[in-house]
């Protein structure tokens, strides 16, 4: 007896395969995965060329793309203490082809209204990669020796003492007045796009103090800068004779992890090869080489890890704003 494919299959189910098979013909390029990647990608990275921010991502991308086996090409979109670049994170299209580096302070900036997104829901978080050491430097003939110099000197002249950061509302900013109400003083901070250009008003005399990650690192080892304090946990393996805030006896505790994400909406499938790929890299003797180099402590979280590390400082966020008034500070300029 003969047995038709027809007759072992209803025909409305036949008839449902048919459409969902035609349903997939139908799906834009970019929405199938089985290919990806196919084209190079966009990694936009929310700071200026040059920075210890460039650098990291740099490297991570320059591994993941020998495992994606795609060019992935660097696009720096600075300014607003890096939300022009989350903004076009998140604006893009959710196909793969664009990614970048999501600064945290997106917790901070979207709780400000500065920045007109959710950053728990509106990106894919594909990975945490590494921290960053920041610290407070001073050119060599500065009168502050140490920090308590500067802190003595700024409780007799408020507002004078200025500082340079790389922008409004970010870790440097925030972490810099964070710490000046710890010490009960008052700065003058001068805003920046980006660590690079901060750093050469400082070294040209333009500002007393520099503030950010790590760009002062080879200055100071060149003695073309000093270095008063730096902000981790614990001291660097690098500059272990310099204080940390917590030395000074300051609860002030700022690393900032640099994280990777895209666009919400992304294909689970492209968002596992790009984890993958994230993770390898992260993992790499060259990315460590950078970071060692930058002092930028690996910290490496998964995707679905880092989503959750992004809620828990989103409500830290919510308490610090509130302590240091930051929406007060932003309105007064």
């Amino acid at each position: 007896m003969k047995f038709t494919l027809e007759a072992k299959i209803p025909r409305r189910d036949l008839l449902m395969g048919g459409l969902a098979g035609a349903a997939g013909l139908l799906l834009p390029a970019w929405a199938r995965a089985d290919d990806y990647p196919s084209r190079p990608i966009t990694f936009i990275c929310p700071w200026p060329a040059g920075g210890t921010a460039d650098q990291s991502m740099r490297s991570i991308c320059q591994v993941a793309s020998r495992v994606l086996k795609q060019p992935i090409v660097l696009d720096n979109r600075a300014g607003a203490a890096g939300m022009i670049g989350a903004k076009a994170i998140a604006a893009a299209r959710p196909d793969g082809y664009t990614i970048g580096q999501i600064p945290i302070s997106v917790t901070r900036f979207s709780q400000l209204g500065m920045l007109q997104l959710d950053p728990r829901t509106d990106f894919t978080f594909l990975a945490r990669t590494s921290g960053q050491t920041f610290g407070i430097a001073v050119l060599p003939n500065s009168p502050f020796k140490n920090l308590k110099d500067m802190v003595a000197f700024a409780k007799t002249q408020p507002g004078r003492v200025t500082y340079a950061h790389s922008g409004v509302g970010g870790a440097t900013h925030v972490g810099m007045e964070e710490f000046a109400l710890a010490a009960g003083i008052q700065l003058n901070p001068i805003a920046y796009k980006g660590g690079a250009p901060a750093l050469q008003d400082t070294l040209g005399g333009q500002v007393d103090m520099l503030v950010d990650s790590s760009s002062w690192a080879p200055h100071v080892e060149a003695g073309r800068l000093r270095l008063l304090a730096t902000w981790g946990e614990q001291r660097t393996a690098r500059f272990k004779d310099t204080p940390t805030l917590k030395d000074f006896g300051y609860n002030v505790v700022v690393d900032a992890p640099n994280g990777v994400g895209a666009p919400k909406g992304l294909d689970p499938a492209v968002e596992r090869k790009l984890r993958e790929a994230l993770r390898f890299a992260v993992a790499s003797d060259e990315f460590k080489a950078v970071a060692d180099k930058i002092d930028a402590p690996v910290m490496y979280l998964d995707g679905p890890d880092y989503q959750k590390y992004v809620q828990t400082m989103y409500d830290r966020e919510t308490q610090l704003i509130q302590r240091l008034k930051l929406k007060e500070m932003l309105q007064k300029g």
